[in-house]
């Protein structure tokens, strides 16, 4: 029988997870699921690679601190299972960061652990839930290999000038720097992009990763130059609650004349801005669309502004444009939004094909045109599984 890798991606009160069977050396896809409401009414739901629904169930909350691990046990009850007696052979972690140690996959160890440890105070709302996840793992199945995969590698090895902040020097030595995010995502469509259209992968791309969070990222020749999010997860452009680029004078403005403290403001621009503080109304561009509130409208004026703003910055890195990529939930599901980034930005040769942008290309753009735009769904769990894959059979180098 083959064996299987299960990807895990932790969230704060969700935990995403994907069961790979192995297949002449490469991860094939057969379960993926998730457990959502983890902290409040935790629901565990698995389906196939078609959609259809294999599993679902629910189960009360448990006490603070220990909503993740009960969510795994949940999750590996349900695989022993599915896994019909094949080996699980090792279970791949999304970690938010990496620091300035780890920029490859890394197999964990109690000495790596407590180096993502060490990482909270750069992401906050995210490393712990990672960690949480690993440290379930360990618990339960103590001798089952775990693989770190952080999200800020891919943009390692980036001209410095792209990393640095206009800070004094001790700073950036104690690593207050541009890291930017959403690597897993952007290494994958980097991958997708060689395969559909080798010539523009090895030109200068800008992919938009536009979902819950978002973020815009710059290749050349397939390796990032540039991204928009930065030191955390907040900068860049605006998202479903997260504000996007801020001038620092605000925070300092409503710490003085406010009184508020780091958890006001961690509970403000984490998860009252964004859309959701734009429109008054939703988080959720599907909502906005169809709503008639003026905020709402104003709200998705600002999202696309931003979005060929930065467009245009990133073309600037990368010293052109020879494809566009529009990726994640928005940027895969969302004509109208992808039509007005189109329209924006037409001063840089794009052209929309209006047939193909409904269908969701996954060439938008009509053929020949240059730049070409393109529509590529995500998969970070895929290339979690391929990464944790290489590393635990040996044939990749870890830090």
């Amino acid at each position: 029988m083959n064996d299987l890798i299960l990807t895990l991606n932790a969230g704060s009160s969700s935990i995403k997870f994907a069961l790979y069977e192995v297949v002449d050396n490469q991860p094939v896809e057969t379960v993926k699921g998730q457990v959502e409401g983890i902290g409040t009414a935790p629901h565990f739901v698995a389906k196939n690679p078609a959609g259809a629904l294999l599993a679902e169930s629910y189960w009360e909350r448990v006490a603070a601190g220990q909503g993740h691990a009960r969510a795994f046990k949940q999750i590996w009850s349900w695989l022993a299972d599915a896994a019909q007696g094949r080996q699980i052979l090792a279970v791949g972690h999304r970690v938010g960061h990496g620091g300035e140690t780890f920029a490859d996959p890394v197999l964990i160890d109690a000495r790596v652990l407590e180096i993502l440890t060490g990482l909270v105070p750069l992401v906050p709302l995210h490393q712990p839930n990672n960690l949480a996840a690993i440290r379930a793992v360990a618990a339960d199945h103590p001798q089952l290999p775990q693989v770190a995969c952080f999200d800020t590698g891919f943009h390692r090895g980036r001209p410095r000038v792209t990393e640095q902040l206009g800070l004094p020097r001790a700073l950036l030595e104690r690593g207050v720097k541009r890291y930017g995010f959403h690597g897993l995502s952007y290494e994958y469509i980097a991958g997708r992009l060689r395969e559909l259209a080798p010539d523009a992968a090895h030109g200068r791309v800008v992919v938009a990763h536009l979902g819950s969070g978002c973020s815009m990222t710059a290749m050349v020749g397939g390796r990032s130059v540039d991204t928009t999010m930065s030191f955390s997860a907040l900068d860049g452009l605006p998202m479903g609650t997260r504000c996007g680029v801020l001038d620092a004078g605000v925070i300092l403005f409503l710490m003085r004349e406010d009184g508020l403290g780091v958890p006001e403001l961690e509970d403000l621009l984490y998860k009252r801005s964004g859309l959701l503080g734009l429109s008054g109304v939703s988080n959720d561009l599907r909502d906005l669309h169809v709503s008639a509130d003026p905020g709402a409208a104003e709200a998705i004026d600002y999202f696309c502004y931003r979005i060929a703003q930065t467009l245009g910055g990133l073309c600037a890195s990368a010293g052109g444009l020879d494809a566009l990529v529009f990726t994640a939930g928005v940027g895969e599901n969302d004509a109208a939004i992808r039509a007005r980034v189109c329209r924006d930005a037409a001063w840089l040769g794009i052209t929309l094909d209006e047939t193909a942008n409904q269908q969701r290309g996954p060439l938008i753009s009509p053929a020949g045109a240059t730049p070409s735009v393109w529509v590529i769904p995500t998969d970070e769990e895929a290339m979690i599984a391929r990464h944790t894959l290489r590393v635990v059979r040996g044939h990749s180098a870890v830090n």
